[in-house]
């Protein structure tokens, strides 16, 4: 599904139109364009309204084989203010407002990647949190590696559909094609190198940059902050809290990486 904050006007439909997706929901569309959506994947495209005066209750409950669950609704406010008396940049204000409002609506635990006001990598759902970064890494590192030239102009050949082109590029910058795989690419792309060579790879990681990791909940070990810096990051930002949140401090300063705490958790369990 496609959540978004603002009504759909024709402009947004028509990429709509050209993604893969199973619905959309909008607090409105302009004339025409809902039918319109609707006629996608054969007329089972879900066009839904959200209503704009919607105001979630105080109070979340949840039903587990028979044990109900309940807390507070969080309702804390993502504002500048929680980043304290930061010098971060407006650029980084922005992506770490955005870091945040993801992580807030993630499943926990969390670690979001931003830039340039765009999530580019997201770790959910794990069981500690240097695997939340790793898996966040990753998906940076894909995306960035998406844009190098070599992958980024890989020709599409006439039919292929746009989701399938873009498989293709994301299988070159994971860059482990199976044989069965590699012997495609040769028929759909003859005279294409589908491996990049690893220091061109290396050498264009290296040129990431200006990423914000924002964590939903203390980073405890001072390893995550290396699996940061390796594709980037800049900028955490993260409750604080934690017993060894010196040597965090520390791993921070080390890589060059600002360090700023919210003393705000934002677990969605």
């Amino acid at each position: 599904m496609i959540a978004l904050s603002h009504p759909v006007d024709r402009e947004l439909a028509d990429v709509l139109a050209r993604v893969i997706s199973d619905g959309v929901i909008a607090p409105g569309y302009e004339p025409g364009v809902a039918a319109t959506l609707a006629g996608k994947k054969a007329g089972a495209f879900l066009v839904l309204e959200a209503d704009p005066g919607f105001v979630a209750p105080p109070w979340e409950r949840r039903d587990c084989h028979g044990l109900v669950l309940e807390q507070r609704r969080d309702d804390v406010p993502i504002t500048a203010d929680l980043l304290g008396g930061s010098d971060l940049a407006a650029d980084a204000v922005r992506d770490a407002l955005l870091g945040l409002v993801t992580a807030r609506h993630t499943q926990s635990n969390s670690v979001v990647l931003v830039k340039d006001g765009a999530a580019i990598g997201i770790g959910a759902g794990q069981q500690n949190r240097v695997d939340c970064v790793r898996l966040a890494a990753g998906k940076a590192r894909t995306w960035w590696l998406r844009r190098q030239p070599h992958i980024r102009d890989l020709p599409q050949p006439a039919g292929m559909r746009r989701q399938e082109h873009l498989n293709w590029q994301i299988r070159m910058a994971e860059g482990e094609l199976t044989r069965t795989q590699r012997d495609e690419f040769a028929v759909l792309f003859p005279g294409v190198d589908p491996d990049l060579d690893g220091q061109v790879r290396a050498e264009w990681i290296d040129r990431l940059d200006q990423v914000t990791l924002v964590s939903d909940g203390f980073l405890p070990f001072r390893d995550s902050i290396g699996h940061a810096a390796a594709v980037g990051v800049r900028h955490i930002v993260e409750p604080g809290g934690s017993t060894r949140s010196g040597d965090v401090s520390a791993a921070c300063r080390e890589h060059r990486i600002e360090l700023t705490r919210t003393g705000l958790r934002l677990f969605n369990h």
